[in-house]
């Protein structure tokens, strides 16, 4: 009996012999979740995509999509599975209604049945007035929501989203978000989103996977993963070379102090109510502050807590270049 919808167990991708693109991925995503993997460029979420959805073999472990094996059979898996990549692979010479239809054709959907998803999905993108227009004449976020479409035409049961508002301003990548949204709502559909955008993980995912060099580091709810960090963070910074550490420690309500230089990092269980506290003591013992800033926890932090590091924002993505990764959407489409 299938378990989840998706089940990946030690996973791992090795490039050129000694690249671990992935490096003993595990977890489970359940049916009707929006399940994100939350990383910067180069940490393994496409690679891990480019295997769940059957494009790159592993080179240990196993994965299965409602419990079908993506090594064993992985004609099966492309067929209950929908995928928006990071690349558009939209053909430009084409309207949207005409790379709609060319979707359906790939994925045997009849023409009558194909028509009426078109209108429906065209609708649900809101690309009704565009959608006899040639595709070279669209904007960014409207080729992102016609991928969308593409992606839903065959009615897949899970739905695979590689940075999805990628490159997208923040109207459009609101407009997305608020789509992504109603799949689950109203249909019930399970995600798999890949994001490098704290605020889209924190708004769109039931459950987050923060991966970093391969690794998942932490796993759970951005609720849960918050309040992991112990309360919240005040940042001091204080004149002078004198360490204040001692003294901060000894405040009731500080759970940890981190000191570089003059910058004190400090959490404390409750902010609003500590910080005059903490501040006072500096003061009576010859502190004087420079600056101070309250900050609730948020996913950076928490990134931060788990890597030891800020989410960074590379050029290069994943273990695959843009004209591998173009490619291999390409090739996924036309295996159908």
């Amino acid at each position: 009996m299938m378990s989840a919808m998706i089940e990946v167990n030690n996973l791992v991708k090795i490039f050129n012999g000694t690249i671990r693109a992935v490096d003993g991925v595990s977890f489970q995503v359940e049916e009707g979740e929006i399940f994100g993997f939350l990383g910067p460029n180069g940490a393994g979420k496409t690679t891990t995509i480019s295997i769940l959805t059957t494009l790159l073999k592993p080179t240990s472990g196993s994965a299965t999509v409602m419990g079908i094996d993506v090594m064993k059979d992985a004609y099966r898996v492309r067929k209950i599975i929908g995928l928006v990549p990071q690349e558009l692979t939209v053909d430009d010479d084409l309207t949207g209604w005409e790379n709609m239809m060319l979707q359906a054709t790939l994925y045997n959907v009849p023409k009558k049945d194909a028509i009426e998803r078109i209108d429906e999905l065209i609708g649900l993108v809101k690309l009704e007035d565009a959608a006899d227009r040639m595709v070279k004449t669209y904007s960014g976020g409207m080729r992102k929501r016609l991928e969308l479409a593409e992606g839903l035409i065959h009615r897949p049961r899970i739905l695979f989203l590689d940075e999805p508002t990628l490159g997208l301003d923040v109207q459009t990548r609101a407009v997305m978000w608020n789509h992504i949204k109603d799949l689950k709502q109203k249909h019930n559909m399970t995600v798999f989103m890949t994001t490098h955008y704290l605020e889209e993980a924190d708004s769109l995912c039931d459950r987050i996977g923060l991966i970093d060099y391969g690794k998942i580091m932490a796993l759970d709810t951005p609720a849960t993963l918050k309040r992991s960090l112990g309360g919240d963070v005040l940042q001091i910074r204080v004149e002078g070379e004198k360490d204040f550490t001692p003294i901060i420690q000894g405040v009731q309500g500080v759970v940890e102090v981190k000191r570089e230089g003059t910058e004190y990092r400090v959490k404390v269980l409750k902010g609003e109510t500590n910080m005059p506290v903490v501040l006072k003591a500096l003061t009576d013992t010859g502190g004087v502050v420079a600056s101070v800033s309250l900050e609730r926890p948020n996913m950076d932090q928490v990134f931060l807590e788990y890597t030891g590091r800020s989410l960074r924002d590379t050029e290069q993505s994943g273990s695959m270049n843009k004209s591998q990764a173009r490619t291999a959407a390409f090739h996924m489409r036309r295996r159908r």
